[in-house]
């Protein structure tokens, strides 16, 4: 039987849910990075006995609080997603478990076994999001993946969006009608 992937995709408001990085080191800098560039506005706690000076730098250029000390389960009060990033293996599968315990989702940097999600590509353009994952099996693959879809989606593409959205709102009948009327007027975007 053909590998498929499973996972189920969401966009998740981060501006309204608290995410804590544990660690301070380049993979915490690498995943706040794509965070940030992905929901700017994202309310991010992070911990670690120290901080990269790339690490802070990123950090203030978000909405982060950063905090100096070693991890423990006092930090997941009131928190929603969590991603571990620290080169502790110990420490990263402690998290992983009282995530697990609190019923947190968590995101185990490099180690899928103990993740609840991945962080995959992500491509935006205006009000156009395309998210892509390999099932934590390549990064390396998402990230073409990304740049190829950057490349091919239209710069104009919010354009079309923003027009579409106000021809929706002028449709009368009901949500059938609606939606095949849309998808009339759109099918030429994929020929």
């Amino acid at each position: 039987m053909e590998e498929r992937n499973n996972l189920y995709p969401i966009f998740l408001k981060t501006a309204t849910l608290e995410v804590l990085i544990v660690g301070g080191g380049f993979v915490a800098e690498e995943k706040l990075r794509f965070l940030l560039k992905s929901s700017p506005d994202a309310k991010v706690t992070m911990v670690a006995p120290f901080f990269r000076e790339e690490t802070i730098a990123m950090a203030q250029k978000g909405k982060v609080t950063r905090i100096t000390d070693s991890y423990n389960d006092n930090y997941l009060q009131g928190k929603h997603l969590v991603i571990a990033t620290t080169d502790v293996p110990e420490v990263n599968i402690q998290v992983y478990k009282d995530c697990r315990s609190q019923n947190i989702l968590v995101n185990v940097a490099d180690n899928p076994p103990y993740c609840d999600f991945y962080m995959g590509g992500i491509v935006t353009k205006g009000n156009v999001k395309v998210a892509i994952s390999t099932n934590g099996k390549s990064p390396t693959t998402a990230k073409r993946l990304r740049q190829f879809f950057e490349e091919v989606i239209p710069e104009d593409i919010n354009q079309l969006v923003q027009n579409l959205n106000s021809y929706r709102k002028t449709i009368k009948g009901n949500f059938e009608h609606k939606v095949e009327t849309l998808n009339k007027l759109t099918e030429s975007l994929v020929k």
